[in-house]
């Protein structure tokens, strides 16, 4: 039983490094798909929306982990 947990660790590992990050990609996926259609804004920002949100995420998560390792 020990050695199917290891697996199963180690395979949530390759997919998921940093499960902050992982989890605030998916809040911001759930925000858009739930809240950009109740918006009034062209369908077309909604991809922008999407991406500029995604990238602010990964700016932010970087920018915590450097300053934790430079300490």
């Amino acid at each position: 039983m020990f050695s199917v947990a290891a697996i199963l660790k180690e395979l949530w590992g390759l997919f998921v490094d940093d499960g902050s990050l992982a989890l605030a990609l998916v809040g911001w996926v759930a925000i858009c798909a739930f809240g950009l259609p109740r918006l009034p804004i062209p369908v077309l920002w909604h991809g922008p929306l999407l991406f500029a949100g995604c990238v602010v995420v990964l700016v932010l998560t970087v920018l915590r982990a450097a300053r934790g390792r430079v300490k």
